[in-house]
């Protein structure tokens, strides 16, 4: 049985003359992806196979972003340099996302948070602890990895942070850590942590305005909650 190929199909249909047609919203992500590709496999169009690699992860694009050169090519179809093109634009895609963020760098809520970080932090495989060093008009002075841990811990060494904070002539700060499980529930180890970055934050005139947790898709504010 011979395939229906892209070019087979009605003009309105294929994805290129779509988005000429359309623009670029009125893509779906398989026809995205199948842009990317240029073509299938002996059995599937680019649009049919881009729809089964995004099933794979559950339609999820970033679970997709995470997947390696030598697991899209499993997929029929997908060799080497079609695998590189689908993770060269999703790269790009995230760094846009963090440039967006970059632009907005003044803090007025917890959300603002986690806008500008989960994009660095949302979606790693180990945690990671960051500060963001704030002026007097909340606006970020600087954001700085403290340290990088495994997959369920990273060890924070408090002198660092606020050797920076000095540095900077901070006067607030905002610490956070990604939880690779997904879990938003704070660890007993992230509330003593956040208690003891509260204390010598005080003693120096410090503030430490809030601490998010921080997942791929939501996050947890100890202000918000008010347990800071």
């Amino acid at each position: 049985m011979e395939k229906l190929t892209i070019k087979t199909w009605a003009i309105d249909d294929r994805p290129r003359e779509k988005l000429l047609a359309k623009g670029k919203s009125a893509l779906s992500d398989a026809e995205l992806i199948a842009i990317l590709i240029g073509s299938g496999n002996r059995q599937e169009s680019a649009v049919a196979l881009s729809q089964r690699i995004l099933k794979s992860v559950e339609g999820n694009i970033n679970q997709l972003a995470k997947l390696t050169v030598e697991k899209l090519s499993t997929f029929k179809g997908i060799g080497e340099a079609k695998a590189i093109a689908i993770i060269t634009a999703l790269e790009l895609g995230k760094r846009r996302q963090l440039e967006t963020a970059l632009e907005k760098p003044k803090i007025t809520s917890s959300k603002a948070v986690f806008n500008l970080m989960q994009p660095i932090i949302g979606d790693l495989e180990h945690e990671e602890f960051w500060v963001l060093f704030l002026n007097n008009s909340n606006k970020v002075l600087a954001k700085n990895q403290i340290s990088k841990g495994g997959l369920t811990a990273t060890v924070v060494d408090i002198r660092l942070l606020f050797k920076r904070a000095i540095e900077l002539a901070s006067v607030g700060m905002i610490v956070c850590h990604n939880h690779p499980s997904g879990k938003l529930e704070p660890s007993q180890a992230d509330k003593q942590l956040t208690e003891k970055v509260k204390r010598a934050g005080a003693t120096l005139d410090i503030k430490l305005l809030d601490h998010l947790i921080i997942t791929e898709k939501w996050y947890f504010s100890f202000a918000d909650e008010g347990i800071l």
